[in-house]
């Protein structure tokens, strides 16, 4: 679940807005393949860093060691000599121009000691001075307003308490005395626009305010909980924005993709018979990624999430338009829990995708594509 966010200007500009456009499969053959678990996708210009459970990247008819993370050119899928070496699942990645940030379930980087969060360089891939401890697990990084912003499951940051969620400064890597809001269940799924931060998850309330279930804006500066009260059915598991809004991906009883205009107010969504779990929007089109085998053609489903009311076969992948119409656009994607995260890389003009899907359309896609 990448939750870096690219600027919304350059988001819309990547695929022209008419509300029948999509990126149209094959899956491009440059990208490299892994043989684990892609979970993060970050970018910096051209180059695309992944985050995952793998040990191994092919690239070039080659294979390469690649311990759960590695960059290459998003233009040529050259993959680059970008290599630091994590002991433990990397679940979230963020860049900016001097840095590469990381979070997972790691505990030593290259041999040194880092407890869950580190700082690389971002051509060489040295481990730089950032060091803190966490008291959980991390899931989500987004950087904004001069910020890092940390969220997942954990009650403390270097001995000082936060639930689920903290923020560094990018200057001195100093923990912030002063965001600190307070969820009190999983955050999952961050994204930065301006001033505004939200936050998606299995939560029932921030900073104990009502109509905060599972999806809060708060300020980027003070913490503060922002006017916005969105009612979500399901735990959210990843976001992306827009000019339009905010989307989700939301798991429990068949997944669903919902979009919300920026007061809250749900303005479309779709049903699926399995959890969505990633979501990337652009030019009008939301991208939605998951384990499900199909799109409902009704907001009803079963007890199991089955459809109702018929269905459309989307195997892990799945196109809206801005109206919440099902597009054409369909690849499909094997295994069972599919994709984990997609990205829109807007130099490349590409949507990218990860998980543990090992076909794309029948074709090797271990693990990643582009689109």
């Amino acid at each position: 679940m990448l939750r870096l966010l690219l600027p919304l200007v350059a988001l819309v500009a990547l695929v022209p807005a008419s509300p029948a456009a999509a990126v149209a499969p094959p899956p491009r053959a440059a990208a490299p393949t892994f043989n684990g678990g892609v979970y993060a996708i970050a970018h910096r210009g051209a180059i695309t860093y992944v985050g995952g459970s793998f040990t191994a990247a092919t690239a070039g008819g080659r294979t390469y060691p690649r311990q759960r993370m590695a960059a290459f050119d998003s233009r040529t899928g050259k993959l680059l000599d970008w290599a630091p070496r994590a002991d433990g699942v990397v679940r979230a990645l963020a860049a900016t121009p001097d840095s590469v940030y990381a979070a997972g379930d790691f505990h030593r980087v290259d041999g040194e000691k880092r407890d869950s969060l580190a700082r690389l360089h971002p051509t060489s891939g040295v481990v730089k001075s950032f060091q803190h401890s966490l008291s959980g697990t991390a899931y989500a990084l987004a950087t904004g307003n001069g910020r890092l912003y940390l969220a997942g499951s954990f009650t403390d940051v270097s001995g000082a308490r936060r639930s689920n969620l903290a923020a560094f400064s990018l200057t001195t890597g100093v923990l912030d005395p002063r965001w600190r809001p307070a969820a009190d269940d999983t955050v999952h799924a961050l994204a930065v626009t301006g001033t505004r931060v939200y936050l998606g998850g299995g939560f029932h309330t921030v900073n104990a305010v009502k109509g905060t279930l599972r999806l809060a804006g708060v300020n980027g500066v003070s913490g503060a909980v922002e006017p916005f009260r969105p009612r979500v059915p399901a735990e959210v598991r990843a976001i992306s924005l827009d000019p339009a809004g905010v989307h989700v991906a939301t798991a429990g009883v068949g997944g669903r993709a919902i979009a919300y205009d920026w007061a809250g107010a749900m303005r479309w969504q779709r049903v699926f018979d399995g959890d969505a779990s990633a979501i990337a929007t652009t030019g009008g089109i939301t991208y939605v990624g998951g384990h499900f085998d199909s799109a409902c053609l009704t907001e009803r489903n079963g007890d199991k999430g089955g459809c109702v009311d018929g269905a459309r076969g989307r195997f892990k992948l799945a196109a809206v338009t801005s109206k919440g119409q099902l597009t054409s656009w369909a690849p499909t994607a094997n295994g069972v829990i599919g994709v984990r995260v997609m990205s829109v890389n807007r130099v490349a003009g590409t949507i990218e995708i990860g998980g543990d899907f090992t076909t794309i359309n029948g074709q090797d896609r271990r693990r990643f594509a582009a689109f």
